[in-house]
Parts: structure tokens; C-alpha cells; sequence
């Protein structure tokens, strides 16, 4: 597993979707904390997310550190979502501070919103109701944010593992079996690269 900062994450390889849980999907974790960067505090939630996700079957690639902000939270996640086939889930920024801005920040780059997961992230705790996380698909990435609590960020990600595989499954087009029993389907393609980038910083930081 590798670890950056504000550093371009690799991509995926195609999942073996017959695995049961997370098994044969890949994972990135991006925390996002202007004193994890600074190094003047503890990313205590990333790790956190790597031991949950690594339990539920998923294999970790990378993590990543970002300072908070929209566009430094926009141009980390189209770095992990380029060319990658897999979950993405970020740490922090969620809530209502001046700098909480990662909902913001991954909704400039989302293809879709996927409010459902959103919604039930938030219902897995009274706390959950203070969280504005967003999440939805950068082409065939699945971007999920929560808290940046330890964990708050544990129980939001537990809240939706059971439907993940599922979902990437659909986006990637290896069809499996619905959660309901019928069949599964194909779903289309990405927008978000690494050539928008530029783009993207451009409008500030």
C-alpha cells in the first residue's frame, strides 16, 4: 500500500466480482486535514478506515493526505479516480467549520450523486445529522465522504459496506446479482482525469 500527499494515487485492476463482501475491490483513503499536512496532528481516522476496510475484504492501494479546501479536496480525488476501478472514501472536512469543504470540493467533480449512500452514512448515528458528506461516481470510482472522527468515519463506512460491492460491480460492468436476487447490469462510463487537474487549481486553492 502506498502513501502520498497531495500525490497522484495508482489505479486499479479489475475486480474478481464473484469474491463475497469487499473481496477482489481495491480502496483508497484520502484524509483531508490541514494539520495532518502540516504535520502537527494525528491522522488517527485513515488508519482507522484502512483496518475497516482491509476487515470487509478490500484491498488498500493508497492513502493520501490533502489540506482541507474545495479545490485541494477536487484535485486529490480526480488524482485517485483516474483510471481507477474501485472505492474511494475520504476523512474529514465534513462538518461546519470555515475549512469543512470536502463535500463542496467532491461535488465539483462528481459524474453522479449517489444520495442514498449519503443518507444512510448520516442516519447511522445521532451524531451522522451534523455530517454533510456527498457521495456518488467519478467515472468507475466510487467517492464516498465521512466524518473525520475515528469513529464517526468507522460507523459511516459500516452503515453501507453491505451494498459497495454491489454498486462497483454496475459501475464496472461486471454484472452481479442484485442485492433483491434478480440480475445485475452494465452502467456507463467516466469524466473526471488527471487532465482536469489544471482546471480545476486553477480556480483557486
Amino acid at each position: 500500500m502506498g502513501s502520498t500527499s497531495d500525490a497522484q494515487a495508482a489505479g486499479g485492476a479489475a475486480p474478481d466480482v464473484t469474491g463475497s463482501g469487499g473481496s477482489g475491490w481495491q480502496a483508497k483513503v484520502v484524509t483531508v486535514s490541514d494539520g495532518v499536512v502540516a504535520g502537527t496532528r494525528q491522522d488517527r481516522s485513515g488508519p482507522a478506515l484502512v483496518a475497516a476496510l482491509g476487515a470487509a475484504g478490500f484491498e488498500v492501494v493508497e492513502t493520501v493526505a490533502t489540506a482541507d479546501g474545495a479545490h485541494r479536496v477536487a484535485a486529490a480525488l480526480l488524482r485517485c479516480c483516474d483510471s481507477f476501478s474501485g472505492l474511494v472514501v475520504t476523512t474529514g472536512g465534513t462538518g461546519f467549520g470555515p475549512r469543512d469543504l470536502t463535500p463542496e470540493g467532491t461535488k465539483t467533480v462528481l459524474d453522479r450523486e449517489a444520495p442514498g449512500l449519503a443518507e444512510a452514512m448520516r442516519g447511522c448515528n445521532p451524531l451522522g445529522r451534523l455530517s454533510r458528506g456527498a457521495a456518488g461516481t467519478v467515472g468507475t470510482a466510487l467517492v464516498l465522504n465521512v466524518p473525520g472522527s475515528t469513529r464517526g468515519s468507522v460507523e459511516c463506512l459500516e452503515a453501507v459496506l453491505d451494498v459497495l460491492p454491489h454498486a462497483l460491480a454496475l459501475m464496472t460492468s461486471h454484472p452481479d446479482r442484485h442485492p433483491s436476487g434478480e440480475p445485475g447490469g452494465p452502467a456507463g462510463g467516466r469524466r473526471g482525469t488527471v487532465g482536469d487537474i489544471a482546471e480545476v487549481l486553477g480556480n483557486g486553492s
